[in-house]
């Protein structure tokens, strides 16, 4: 199991300071073991590669493409390094995939 870079910035993000340690905790334990996805230059550019085609696509604005962003960004670290991603966002990962090729699998929460 892998913990994307761009995911714990969401996780930092969105925390409450009272949950603060839960977050610091993950990430100390995915640093330890040495699985934390960090996105590199190449990941950067097949993400904006990635956005121009599902804007062109599905009509998206520059507001649609900055919203799958970091979805573009962990698709495209995830495809270098052969990582399948388990989401529960499966529409726009499955948009994504249309043209980054990556692994992905739907889950219901």
């Amino acid at each position: 199991m892998w913990l994307s870079a761009v995911v714990l910035q969401e996780l930092y993000a969105g925390v409450q300071d009272r949950n603060r340690g839960i977050i610091e905790h993950l990430e100390m334990e995915f640093d330890r073991v040495g699985r934390i996805l960090v996105p590199d230059l190449n990941d950067w550019t097949m993400a904006g590669r990635t956005l121009a085609k599902v804007a062109v696509k599905h009509g998206y604005e520059h507001i649609g493409r900055g919203r799958l962003t970091n979805d573009a960004l962990i698709a495209a670290s995830a495809a270098r390094e052969g990582i399948r991603i388990i989401t529960s966002n499966g529409r726009d990962f499955k948009r994504l995939a249309d043209f980054c090729p990556f692994q992905w699998q739907q889950i219901v929460l």
